[in-house]
């Protein structure tokens, strides 16, 4: 049972939370897992949009009267009721969570609308990961960057593998060569390097990038895919890497998307392995 935490190394956009999407999509494919994924943020539906179509909410004109919700809250602001009353604990948050794959894949999506009573949710997601690692088998983490610097150095402290995302702008490069050399932990075993939207006929490719940072191990990537990036928007990432998995052909110009998925399930997988045995 373990945490893996996705971390920007700056502002910009990295395609992070595709790039969890992905792989957690594969490995719950692929692997006997019990995933989760946690999504802490509260500016957009972008994880939720891989998954599931938007749905209208329906007016209910029953003996409730109109527009009252039946519907069962859900998410981190449902679960940070039962946080509040102290009981809480690792098989109570799949209630709260929105199933991919029964039984293998759960998504807790983050706060969409802050509680009326003032409760700050943020706080509460290293208690929610904690717990969560308890009953799944890995817990991926899509740390944003609206999480305040003490709860995000909790959750990275806390965390088995940080899965380091950057761009292949040069100033995010050396961004992130600035961050290794200030802080052991970017240089450290539980650090792994992603690019997401990768264009592998960039200059600033895979191996020149790790030749440049000096990593031993060649950076992960998540190549950029058209069929890939508009499933996100259509609720289509499921369907889509089932597709790929049966009709898949080595010469389909898909295929190099698939194997570094691949390749980054796999590294994340030896990296924990490699950590456990060393405890």
């Amino acid at each position: 049972m373990s945490i893996v935490t996705f971390y920007n190394s700056s502002i910009e956009q990295t395609g992070k939370t595709m790039s969890i999407a992905a792989i957690a999509t594969y490995m719950a494919i692929e692997h006997n897992y019990r995933i989760l994924v946690v999504s802490t943020t509260n500016r957009d539906d972008s994880l939720k949009r891989c998954f599931w179509e938007e749905k209208k909410k329906k007016r209910n004109l029953g003996i409730f009267g109109p527009n009252a919700s039946l519907e069962v809250e859900t998410g981190v602001e449902g679960l940070a009721r039962v946080i509040r009353s102290n009981k809480i604990s690792p098989d109570i948050i799949t209630n709260y969570t929105k199933v991919v794959f029964k039984d293998r894949f759960e998504i807790l999506l983050g706060c969409e609308i802050p509680p009326s009573d003032g409760t700050v949710i943020e706080t509460m997601y290293p208690s929610i990961i904690k717990s969560a690692n308890q009953y799944y088998d890995l817990v991926f983490v899509d740390l944003d960057e609206n999480v305040d610097e003490e709860t995000r150095k909790t959750i990275i402290h806390d965390s088995d593998i940080i899965v380091i995302n950057m761009s292949q702008r040069l100033k995010s490069i050396n961004k992130f060569k600035e961050l290794k050399e200030k802080n052991q932990l970017f240089a450290s075993k539980k650090a792994l390097i992603l690019i997401g939207r990768y264009d592998r006929f960039s200059k600033y490719n895979s191996k020149n990038i790790s030749r440049y940072l000096g990593e031993k191990n060649q950076v992960l990537t998540i190549p950029y895919n058209t069929l890939f990036f508009e499933a996100t928007e259509e609720a289509g990432v499921p369907d889509l890497f089932l597709r790929f998995r049966k009709n898949l052909d080595p010469e389909d110009r898909n295929a190099f998307f698939i194997e570094e998925i691949k390749r980054a399930s796999e590294n994340i997988v030896y990296r924990l392995q490699d950590l456990q045995m060393k405890l």
